[in-house]
């Protein structure tokens, strides 16, 4: 009986440790979000962010440097964090491997590709880079499953094919580098990554996707709980293993898809943030998804 009141005991602390660490990643973001309308070449004040956000009378210098120049950046931002956090944490769920992110199945090397020979082959079109990029990424994916299907998915496969894609793809970008070395410097921001020419635009392109794909992630802790026990523990409680391997390698994807073909190749996001949520909150995926979908929008915001 005592040791049942004190596992009770424990685990209440461990629910208090937990809100603290969210109510204070939600104030971190907020706090975040605030400093980063304020910063810049151009000092703006609390008043005028406020009166920017209320639609009130403002300079328009002032107004155009927060509403499409800061806040479309710090937008952008959060969704890319929380696209390229949550599809880390479902890998490493699915392939039980600590260093799975989206750039070991090749997703992020494919959008590369892709954006790479637009801007450098074909710059006239250089606007379509996003969709374009998307395309490239979900290419990747595909080919990712022909290679790793053998009457079924198993992780070590799915890993050895990703490693396969992802070499592929990034031997495709050095080709393009050494053929066309002279046109590298439109490629070196997308390459390294950043939110420098961010827009509505971009927001707009990302957004819906992103709500429906942020949404579908939400569904997944209880299946990464159970594919944690082992394959044959899993089906013996009804899952369908393969085809849900399918699925949310196919959501990993789409999450890191949307978050390249905007942002470029920022993949360091969804192998660090679980890692550190896992810390913190322990190895519940009821737990690490949603805060790895904070955290990972917060660092990216900082």
């Amino acid at each position: 009986m005592d040791k049942l009141i004190e596992a009770q005991e424990i685990q209440h602390r461990k629910q208090q440790y937990r809100l603290v660490f969210l109510v204070l990643g939600i104030v971190a973001l907020i706090f975040s979000m605030i400093i980063a309308l304020r910063s810049g070449v151009m000092a703006i004040s609390y008043e005028e962010i406020y009166k920017v956000l209320m639609n009130e009378h403002i300079s328009d210098n002032v107004y155009r440097i927060v509403y499409y120049v800061r806040l479309p950046r710090i937008v952008l931002s959060m969704l890319v964090g929380c696209n390229l956090a949550l599809a880390g944490c479902i890998l490493q769920g699915i392939l039980k491997n600590p260093l799975a992110d989206p750039g070991i199945i090749g997703v992020s090397s494919g959008a590369g590709l892709v954006a790479m020979m637009v801007m450098i082959i074909f710059p006239e079109v250089i606007n379509l880079v996003p969709p374009l990029a998307f395309a490239g990424a979900m290419i990747a994916t595909g080919i990712l499953f022909i290679l790793a299907w053998d009457r079924g998915i198993q992780p070590l496969r799915l890993i050895l094919a990703g490693v396969a894609v992802n070499a592929f793809f990034a031997g495709g970008m050095t080709c393009l580098m050494v053929f066309f070395s002279d046109k590298l410097q439109g490629t070196v921001d997308f390459l390294a990554g950043g939110f420098a020419g961010a827009s509505w635009e971009q927001v707009k392109m990302i957004l819906p996707y992103s709500i429906v794909s942020i949404c579908l992630a939400c569904y997944t802790p209880k299946y990464l709980n159970a594919l944690q026990l082992g394959d044959e523990v899993a089906k013996s409680l009804g899952l369908k293993v393969d085809y849900l391997r399918v699925v949310l390698v196919s959501l990993a994807a789409l999450l890191a898809a949307l978050a390249v073909s905007v942002a470029g190749l920022l993949t360091f996001v969804g192998l660090i943030i679980p890692h550190m949520v896992r810390l913190v909150v322990g190895s519940n995926y009821h737990y690490i998804v949603p805060f790895s979908a904070l955290f990972g929008a917060l660092l990216m915001v900082v």
